[in-house]
C-alpha cells in the first residue's frame, strides 16, 4: 500500500527542544502541509513574488522546506482559480515566473481570516449576529 508523500521536510529536531517547541514545530509542518493555498496567497498579497523565494520564506517562517512538487502544482491550481496571476520578467539574465494576488485571491483570503476569527472567538459568529438580532426585536 503506498502513501502520499509528504510534501514538507521538517527540519532537524535539536535536542534541547521543549516539548511547546516541538509541538509548534509539528503545527508548522501541518499549516504548511494542509494550508499550502493559503499560506501562497499570504506571501504574494504582500509583495508579488517567484517560485524559489515562496520555498525559502516558507522555510524562514516555518522552519519547513517545501518541496518543488507541492509547490509549483499549487501555484498552476491557484492561477487556474483566478486566486493568482502570473508575469514572465528577466532577471539576472532568467526568465523569472512572478506570481501576484487577483482581487480574488484577496477575498479567498479575506473569506478565510474571517471565518478563523469565527471559529477562535474573535469575531462574532452568525449565529450569535442572528440571536442577538432576535433579541432585539
Amino acid at each position: 500500500m503506498s502513501t502520499k508523500p509528504d510534501p514538507c521536510k521538517v527540519k532537524p529536531k535539536m535536542e534541547n527542544q521543549t516539548v511547546g517547541e516541538v509541538l509548534e514545530t509539528e503545527i508548522k509542518r501541518r499549516f504548511v502541509k494542509d494550508f499550502l493555498d493559503i499560506l501562497i496567497l499570504q506571501l504574494v498579497q504582500t509583495q508579488p513574488t517567484w517560485g524559489y523565494n515562496i520555498i525559502k520564506k516558507t522555510e524562514a517562517k516555518y522552519g519547513v522546506k517545501l518541496r518543488h512538487g507541492a509547490l509549483y502544482p499549487m501555484l498552476n491550481t491557484l492561477q487556474a482559480r483566478g486566486l493568482i496571476t502570473s508575469t514572465k520578467e528577466l532577471k539576472k539574465g532568467r526568465v523569472r515566473k512572478t506570481y501576484k494576488i487577483t482581487p480574488e485571491g484577496k477575498n479567498f483570503l479575506q473569506t478565510y481570516h474571517n471565518f478563523l476569527k469565527e471559529q477562535t472567538g474573535n469575531g462574532t459568529s452568525t449565529t450569535r449576529r442572528v440571536q442577538n438580532k432576535r433579541e432585539l426585536e
